[in-house]
């Protein structure tokens, strides 16, 4: 099979994804406009949770949506299947395993290195350096009997 009739193949698989998503997310959506937050001197029931984890799940599908009408777009523009970085062929393999994918390999493993390099955490300010004086101490936390 040549390389157009597997992106034309993957084409299929796109549309397929993104109407799949479409329809998630449309009743995701719907059934958090029906959200109420209880009045707050009652528990907190499991609906809450349940509706919590409802939300971020259609984050996720919402992240992915785009990603895939990005690569709908880019089949359109004639890039699809081209790294956006080094110019190169992403190979089928990675194609076929990440239909979305914009980077090959080599410079999506060198972006996130990068993106690990520059959001390294400093957890310096929260450390309680001796002799100094900080902001908050465990003494100030109060601690509530449940």
């Amino acid at each position: 099979m040549s390389r157009k009739e597997a992106i034309l193949k993957l084409h299929d698989v796109l549309i397929k994804r993104r109407d799949a998503l479409r329809r998630v997310l449309a009743g995701d959506l719907s059934s958090l406009k029906e959200f109420h937050s209880p009045p707050s001197d009652e528990p907190v029931d499991s609906s809450l949770l349940e509706d919590e984890i409802s939300s971020q799940l259609a984050e996720v599908e919402s992240r992915e949506l785009t990603r895939v009408e990005t690569a709908l777009e880019r089949m359109r523009e004639g890039q699809y299947g081209v790294c956006e970085a080094c110019g190169s062929n992403i190979p089928m393999a990675r194609l076929h395993a990440l239909p979305y994918a914009t980077l090959c390999i080599k410079c999506q493993r060198d972006f996130e290195h990068q993106q690990a390099a520059s959001t390294k955490d400093d957890w310096s300010e929260l450390l309680d350096p001796a002799g100094k004086n900080p902001d908050l101490s465990i003494d100030d936390i109060k601690i509530e009997d449940m």
